[in-house]
């Protein structure tokens, strides 16, 4: 059984499943372990690490730990507690048909920011211009239709990870600024700073960027002076705004102090690299890595919520969530009728009942023509809804092919 538990009730003979820390680094080389020594336990504190899950199957028990199921069920509870937001966020063109536009335009940027970064790992000046215009092409998709681009994001190739979550960071960046009404100059300057971000990754090895596993020690402390090298690179760089620079400076800053470079806390983080921290999470949990599967949507906008009680910004997080939906756009979800699908749009009721393109029936184990379900108008009999979501790999698809009917 997985259960969760505080690091100070950690003692030797406990199987760790997960140190539940997401983006930070722990001192194992693997996530999941047996704790054998004191030592190990104050290795786990040492990295600031709150709480973790553990599998009393493979370790010792914690008597009055909650499960894992029990956590998830209070977590969903107070999700669908969120306020609605009084305006809803309305797209101008109709999903499939931006979907298609956004695909070609993923395909131009990821070349395009491949050359802005490549240049600056060779000693050339950033050319923001360049990174302007990108921005630019981004914010028009996502003014569109912000869950095409934001969907289709999430779908990257390993080898290419860098330059692709860069541009799911900034759309996503732009994405959340439009949801929360800032200005035209305010959303820019967010999506420059997402898009550039990690740009200080291009000094760190390759040998150390590209590792295929969990970094040692020394790897991680050497992966972490990206953010500085990217804070250096951007102070050196005319023509950008404050506002962009600290999107780079603080996306790893944690409000209780435990993140990097600085430690900062609180309001010492500035507000766009709280909303920053918040997308980069996100992106990071929902891709795949060489070294990791990507986990479902929903699952990360729940470990987000989670960790909004100590590390990133509640406030930021319920209206993200807000934003995307508790299944947002691309989710893949099972419903009680045994129909699999694709969540294709939020419903008007509210965030637990979006439209859902059926594709495979479980119960008749067999392919269905697609059609679409909107959980908020079914009636008393033939009600239906949301049991579980579905791994983003189980199934296989070709998530822009659902899109696009």
């Amino acid at each position: 059984m997985i259960k969760k538990i505080k690091v100070e009730q950690l003692k030797p003979g406990i199987f760790v499943h997960d140190f539940n820390c997401g983006w930070l680094h722990h001192p194992f080389l693997r996530n999941r372990v047996k704790i054998t020594t004191d030592e190990e336990i104050e290795k786990v504190m040492h990295h600031q690490i709150r709480e973790v899950y553990i599998d009393t199957d493979k370790g010792l028990d914690v008597d009055d730990a909650p499960t894992k199921l029990e956590v998830d069920q209070e977590i969903q509870v107070e999700m669908t507690k969120i306020d609605e937001p009084d305006v809803q966020d309305h797209a101008l063109v109709p999903l499939g048909e931006e979907i298609v536009r956004a695909k070609q335009l993923l395909d131009e940027v990821k070349k395009s920011t491949q050359r802005l970064m490549d240049d600056v790992k060779l000693g050339k000046q950033l050319d923001m211009q360049q990174a302007g215009t990108i921005v630019d092409r981004l914010t028009e998709s996502v003014l569109n239709n912000s869950a095409a681009l934001t969907s289709l994001a999430r779908i990257k190739n390993k080898d290419e990870y860098t330059y692709l979550h860069c541009i799911a960071v900034s759309a996503l960046c732009i994405s959340f600024g439009e949801h929360l009404r800032l200005d035209d100059q305010k959303i820019k300057a967010l999506g420059i700073g997402g898009l550039l971000h990690d740009i200080g990754k291009v000094r760190i090895p390759s040998e150390i960027l590209n590792k295929p596993g969990p970094l040692s020690e020394k790897e991680f402390e050497v992966m972490k002076q990206h953010v500085m090298h990217g804070d250096c690179i951007l102070r050196q760089t005319d023509n950008i705004e404050e506002d962009s620079i600290c999107v780079t400076a603080h996306h790893h800053e944690r409000l209780d102090g435990t993140g990097y470079p600085k430690g900062l806390k609180g309001d010492e983080i500035s507000p766009f690299g709280q909303m920053a921290a918040i997308v980069d999470i996100y992106d990071a949990l929902t891709s795949e890595r060489c070294y990791k599967n990507p986990i479902a949507p929903t699952e990360a906008l729940r470990k987000l919520f989670e960790w909004s009680d100590n590390y990133v910004n509640r406030d930021m997080v319920e209206r993200f969530i807000t934003h995307l939906g508790i299944y947002p756009v691309g989710s893949i979800v099972r419903l009680q009728s045994g129909i699999i699908g694709v969540v294709v749009d939020h419903g008007e009721k509210g965030l637990l009942y979006p439209i859902v393109r059926a594709i495979y029936d479980t119960r008749k184990e067999r392919v269905v023509s697609p059609f679409d379900i909107d959980l908020a108008k079914r009636g008393a009999e033939d009600a239906d809804e949301i049991v579980s979501c579905e791994a983003p790999g189980k199934w296989n698809l070709r998530l822009e092919k659902y899109l696009t009917l």
